[in-house]
């Protein structure tokens, strides 16, 4: 009996050993491109392109740094990264939230159908496909010449994910609270915004994460729309063209320090909401 303990026990431990050493090697893999890339922010371009894949470098240059925001329009692209990702954030926690609820909440025909529609979607991205209709439409009803139609499509191409995690969310809250609402003279609506939604903190903070995420890394959709005007280029793209600011070869340490610069927001927005983040991922995801 005890052998057999003994034996299951080395079992566990060599298996919690692999797991934390395949874990361990899947964040080196992830962490190696932003560290190299903040590293190399700090050195100069020729070390750049002649220093391999060495990360320290031989000497810190800070000005990087201010050549990045100075160089072309940096701090208006930052600010319309910034209406990308605060608008994409808006549309999608208050469309999200709402469908999560009547999908939860409500019957009427066809529910099921639809809402596997919407689950079906999680797995298809259609990508370039729609950039040319889009963009012919956005020309069509003069929208071409602002970034709030570029959120529209941002937000609504990515609420698939997010209504499924809000929906599951919702289904894990008592019924009985819809009941006693009703009770009090409350409408639908009402039981959702006085009720329910102050409840649904840890998935409106998941659907906020994921949508600011993707109005701020968005490339391709801005870059196609923002062709003929610079001003209204955001971080992904803007950065992008720092390189091409050097004399001669391509500026690839002003593009670093840029890309640095961009990369922070992020990390501090995942570091404020990353408990209510795994709170609304697993809840949602688990009892949908």
């Amino acid at each position: 009996m005890e052998r057999s303990h003994a034996i299951k026990s080395t079992k566990q431990k060599t298996e919690m050993w692999i797991g934390i050493v395949f874990l361990s090697l899947f964040a080196i893999a992830m962490l190696y491109p932003v560290v190299y890339i903040t590293l190399g922010s700090f050195k100069g371009n020729q070390e750049l392109l002649s220093g391999g894949a060495r990360l320290l470098p031989k000497k810190f240059v800070v000005s990087n740094y201010a050549e990045a925001w100075e160089t072309a329009n940096f701090s208006i692209y930052t600010a319309n990264s910034i209406f990308l990702g605060v608008g994409t954030m808006i549309l999608s926690v208050i469309s999200c939230t709402m469908a999560g609820y009547v999908f939860a909440r409500k019957s009427f025909r066809f529910k099921e159908l639809l809402y596997s529609t919407f689950v079906a979607f999680m797995f298809v991205n259609v990508g370039s496909v729609t950039l040319r209709p889009l963009f012919e439409l956005a020309v069509k009803v003069h929208l071409n010449t602002s970034l709030a139609f570029v959120v529209f499509i941002i937000a609504g191409t990515s609420q698939a994910t997010q209504i499924f995690l809000c929906r599951g969310y919702v289904n894990s809250i008592p019924k009985e609270l819809d009941e006693a609402a009703k009770i009090d003279g409350c409408t639908f609506f009402q039981i959702f915004y006085k009720i329910l939604f102050p409840l649904l903190k840890p998935i409106t903070a998941t659907v906020a994460l994921l949508s600011f995420r993707s109005g701020w890394n968005e490339y391709i959709l801005p870059l196609v729309f923002t062709m003929t005007n610079d001003l209204l280029r955001p971080l992904t793209v803007g950065v992008n063209m720092l390189k091409n600011n050097g004399d001669g070869a391509a500026a690839w340490n002003i593009m670093f320090a840029g890309a640095t610069l961009a990369i922070v927001p992020m990390i501090v927005i995942y570091c404020i909401f990353s408990r209510y983040f795994m709170q609304g991922m697993t809840a949602g995801a688990v009892k949908g």
